[in-house]
């Protein structure tokens, strides 16, 4: 690939003493007196990964060493009937949700872990991306050159809408299924073309992954981003050929990976050596596939963003319609675009890669980093058959992924290789979602959070390149993650500018809003003259009750020692107390 999507050029070194200090006083500013004793213990993201052995030279292709011909393990079956604590449902809803709250785990009290996914699978959501944009008048042709609008849409569904198992698998597809909004080429209409994108995935996430992927194939958005779009067939006079950018990323990102896969996700070996998936000459053969394929402009007008969300059509004229050649099958000369297609999607599909290496990352997003062989392996054997002869039932997938042994094994809170680090567009996510943020005029204008130096260093469907915020398998430099060869994506984006970044907005956030998006902390407030029972509170909805008795004794006595009595000095006590507790290492490390 050329141009900005080439690959992600430089790796960050961590810093894991790069934290801000701060406190509130009485009139509500910072100071150096807090942060130190709760922050003190941040070493231990050092210890983010997960429960298996790797090869950190593979991993950092994405993908980690084992002897071949490991057995796939059974499928994992249902968590079983019996009372689950508030602690329990919270560290359930921090992997299965965008942010726990007190209903939410009462809910899941009530119904178990597997009554609760069938109540959110069924659940509808609060309207689309696309529709709220139209209702805001934002397809009025003074628009089409801009982005106006689509970070509102896009956290307004983030933080607001009721199914919250969807919006997360939404979330984590597309940082697998990659565009961003900064790289949509050609068309204009940029906030729809992403918004439409998001919409996609968020109808099809349980869904099965094969038609998800003859839905990114043929939109308007994986068009502009990966230049497909317009792409014609070879041209004997000038020597062009067509472009190979999605032939390539396809395979690589979106299917089955860079090497030939067992189905606990580790490397098959060929004489102790990983045997690679593709060649150059299967992404020239499968490129010839994606020719023709352009916006369906209907009567040859683009002054409406309409078109963004019908898939691209084909111009036969500018189809390769000779056969294509790849991964050891061929599409046969003489189809159709269309039916070329198909048939392509349908050899990819079918390769063995597909269920590891999604099941894989599907974990890495919602569970954790390292998942052992087994637990890839059986949400592998869902992915390829979800007991009815089914393979990329998605629905099947996700409650294969929540529901296994191993994620909900209490036994690995104590073991300081499982879990990941939190993103931090999941942790300010946790916090609007535990207490209720709102935008009092529907605007939520929160914007572009990308600046790490001052926000949080990510936001909605604006990663830097293809390959996403960070890597499936990134492992930071010079660590005792590398050490212990494991991986820790999240850490691709954490360096001394984006956790001091991060802590400061949280802090502004939690204080005073975002623009026009604000919290409700009444359910806090009656506990604020109380130190410890308001951060028994906190640390159960937003840590999970993941905090130490060391870090919750730390941070009592910083909150004791503020003043109280008042509106004003409680609404203080509950600021600083949010602060710290999302700033506390057993927060950001998602066990």
């Amino acid at each position: 690939m050329d141009g900005q999507f080439t690959s992600v050029k430089t790796d960050r070194n961590l810093d894991q003493d790069g934290f801000v200090d701060m406190n509130y006083d009485q009139d509500g500013k910072t100071n150096a007196a807090l942060t130190a004793a709760a922050l003190a213990s941040s070493a231990l993201l050092a210890a983010c990964g997960g429960g298996a052995d790797s090869s950190s030279a593979n991993a950092a292709a994405g993908q980690t060493g084992q002897a071949a011909g490991a057995p796939p393990a059974p499928a994992p079956s249902a968590a079983p009937s019996v009372s689950i604590s508030a602690t329990e449902a919270s560290r359930f809803l921090a992997q299965a949700s965008l942010g726990a709250s007190r209903e939410q785990i009462a809910r899941v009290q009530a119904l178990g872990y597997a009554g609760w996914l069938e109540e959110q699978f069924k659940l509808p959501g609060n309207g689309s991306r696309w529709d709220w944009l139209v209702s805001k008048g934002l397809n009025d042709a003074t628009y089409r050159n801009s982005q106006a609008g689509f970070d509102s849409t896009a956290w307004r569904k983030l933080i607001s809408s009721p199914d919250t198992l969807r919006q997360r698998v939404t979330l984590a597809l597309s940082e697998i299924v990659v565009i961003s909004i900064d790289g949509l080429i050609g068309g204009g209409w940029k906030a729809f073309s992403a918004a439409a994108w998001l919409d996609m995935l968020e109808t099809n996430c349980f869904g099965n992954y094969r038609d998800l992927l003859q839905l990114a194939s043929t939109s308007p958005a994986m068009g502009q981003y990966l230049t497909f779009r317009g792409n014609t067939k070879y041209n004997p006079v000038t020597g062009a050929l067509p472009d190979e950018n999605y032939a390539r990323e396809l395979m690589q990102l979106f299917s089955i990976g860079l090497l030939e896969l067992n189905i606990d996700g580790m490397p098959r070996l060929d004489d102790g050596k990983p045997i690679e998936t593709y060649t150059l000459d299967d992404i020239t053969g499968l490129a010839r596939i994606f020719t023709g394929w352009d916006f369906d402009l209907a009567g040859g007008k683009a002054d409406t963003p309409d078109f963004m969300r019908r898939p691209m059509l084909q111009i036969a004229s500018r189809h390769e319609t000779g056969a294509s050649t790849f991964l050891k099958n061929t599409v046969p000369a003489g189809l159709s675009g269309a039916d070329a297609l198909k048939a392509a999607l349908d050899i990819i599909f079918a390769h063995p890669n597909v269920a590891p290496f999604i099941s894989r990352q599907l974990i890495q997003r919602l569970v954790t980093s390292n998942p052992a062989p087994a637990y890839v392996a059986r949400v592998a054997a869902v992915f390829n058959n979800d007991g009815t002869g089914t393979k990329g039932n998605l629905q099947a997938v996700v409650s294969a992924v929540l529901l296994d042994s191993e994620a909900r094994n209490s036994l690995n809170l104590s073991d300081v290789q499982f879990g990941k680090l939190r993103e931090p567009m999941l942790r300010f996510l946790g916090w609007a979602r535990a207490y209720k943020a709102t935008a009092a005029n529907d605007i939520w204008n929160i914007g572009n959070t990308t600046d790490p130096a001052t926000k949080l260093g990510q936001s909605p469907l604006r990663s830097p390149s293809v390959f996403n915020f960070f890597r499936p398998g990134y492992v930071p430099p010079n660590s005792a993650i590398a050490t212990a060869s494991l991986v820790a994506p999240e850490f691709q984006i954490t360096n001394e500018s984006s956790v001091v970044g991060y802590v400061n907005y949280m802090q502004r956030a939690v204080s005073n809003g975002v623009s026009d998006v604000g919290a409700d902390y009444s359910g806090l407030l009656p506990l604020a003259d109380t130190a410890g029972a308001l951060l028994d509170e906190i640390n159960l909805v937003l840590a999970s009750g993941e905090l130490s008795s060391d870090t919750l004794l730390s941070l009592r006595a910083a909150i004791d020692s503020m003043p109280a009595g008042t509106d004003t000095r409680r609404k203080q006590r509950v600021y600083a107390a949010l602060t710290l507790v999302l700033a506390a290492p057993e927060f950001i490390v998602l066990k």
